[in-house]
């Protein structure tokens, strides 16, 4: 393969060239999004029988009717008991790991309450129904299914429906058992944009929901772009990132597999290396000459790590970070002595992975934490998918009578500086139900 880009801190382009690596265009041309709101529209006019119509047309099989669509609760249940007994331990393994850490991040209703009596605080409720879209064109994704599925239930969700496409109509069965052990409520055997504006918008035979996670290609992305508003969504990714920052300590072999293990998703994805031992980033060279070959993805990930992976030689550790930081990537991999004391200076990434002995793909599978991350720079105003994205949170004020007279002063003095007069009006007759009335103007 051609070398990987080698970059270094003190070349006086160096930020530009960064940039141009980081450069990602996650809008989908014309061509797509017109494609995709045709659809939309469709499926709105349409409802089942438009869901039936792209379902012929783009996972080339021909449901009798909507009613077939359907994966019957059973079904997920017999892939279960189908799948071989190391696949069935290895997902309840993980789901059980994703599961406890979740719980240790659902949200809390809480209130005080003030000197006078006025009680404040907060609601936490779960969404009543979340659609799941779960990919499965090139390949299928269980830990996709756990991962947004897990979350979803800890957090209290009433109703998780899962849509799934199913090319020439093949089921994958490691998807099935995965929604069966993650608790999906019901599941459809549609993919695509028409599955998500079915989601947001609700046919005859798919329910609406609240809000839609999970991966998908240009056209699922787009579509959750589109749908946006009618429902949440959880992102609009872009490809798989790694960056790791090592400090040449760690095998070169291991290194170059963290670099494959992202740059195989597909040719978009992004694999860097950090280091400022320039030997190491020769080390690292050769390891992924001499294991690419015996990779079965070899050609996807050849192309990925020409095309958008880089080996970037800093200054010093104070440097690499500074890196990091910029770069905001979606897995970092602090691959250094004692990764503790610095991880309190990563201020943007989506998963921090530390220690040598710590593998990105664990996080993929069975860490625990989510594996759905912001990419293309998003984390830093972004965080992982999580129960609370599952939660939503409301007010609550409760004024005292002492409290309301209290507080319609100031509302008022607002009120009417911004020339709400009713908005004043309304705070003013609490306050004089509870003391005399003062001469005002109207």
């Amino acid at each position: 393969m051609n070398a990987m880009r080698r970059l270094s801190t003190t070349d006086p382009d160096f930020h530009a060239d960064l940039d141009g690596l980081l450069a990602w265009d996650s809008v989908s041309d014309d061509r797509v999004q017109q494609t995709v709101a045709d659809i939309i529209r469709d499926l709105r006019a349409r409802g089942d029988a438009a869901l039936l119509d792209y379902t012929t047309r783009f996972d080339r099989w021909i449901p009798a009717c909507a009613a077939d669509l359907e994966i019957p609760r059973a079904r997920l249940e017999a892939a279960w008991g189908r799948i071989p007994a190391a696949q069935r331990e290895a997902l309840q393994t993980a789901a059980a790991r994703i599961r406890a850490y979740a719980e240790h991040q659902r949200l809390e209703s809480w209130s005080y309450t003030e000197a006078d009596g006025t009680l404040l605080g907060q609601q936490v409720t779960p969404l009543d129904r979340v659609g799941l879209y779960v990919p499965g064109g090139k390949a299928a994704y269980p830990s996709s299914v756990l991962m947004n599925a897990v979350p979803a239930k800890v957090a209290g969700v009433g109703e998780l429906i899962m849509v799934v496409p199913t090319p020439d109509g093949e089921l994958n069965e490691l998807v099935l058992a995965a929604a069966h052990v993650a608790g999906t409520d019901r599941a459809f055997a549609v993919g695509g944009a028409q599955a998500v504006a079915a989601l947001a918008f609700g046919t005859e035979t798919i329910p609406g929901v609240d809000k839609i996670v999970g991966p998908g290609n240009i056209y699922v992305a787009t579509a959750k772009r589109a749908v946006f508003g009618q429902v949440g969504i959880d992102m609009v990714a872009g490809p798989s990132e790694i960056l790791v920052v090592c400090d040449g300590g760690t095998d070169p072999d291991w290194i170059a597999m963290d670099l494959f293990s992202q740059a195989e998703h597909d040719e978009d994805a992004q694999s860097i290396l950090v280091s400022w031992d320039a030997d190491f980033l020769n080390r690292v060279a050769a390891s992924i000459e001499r294991l690419l070959p015996s990779m079965e993805r070899e050609t996807i990930i050849a192309t990925a790590l020409r095309g958008r992976g880089a080996m970037i030689q800093a200054r010093d550790l104070e440097d690499a970070i500074a890196v990091a930081n910029r770069i905001a990537p979606e897995h970092l991999e602090l691959s250094v002595e004692d990764p503790q004391a610095i991880v309190g200076r990563i201020r943007h990434a989506g998963a921090i992975f530390m220690g040598r002995y710590t593998a990105e793909a664990v996080g993929d599978y069975c860490a625990g934490p989510n594996h759905v991350l912001p990419t293309s720079r998003t984390a830093r105003f972004s965080s992982p998918l999580g129960v609370y994205d599952f939660q939503k949170r409301s007010s609550l004020i409760m004024a005292s009578a002492a409290g309301a007279a209290q507080l319609a002063k100031t509302a008022s003095v607002l009120a009417r500086g911004e020339g709400l007069t009713a908005h004043a009006r309304s705070a003013e007759y609490r306050g004089e139900a509870q003391s005399p009335v003062e001469p005002r103007l109207s």
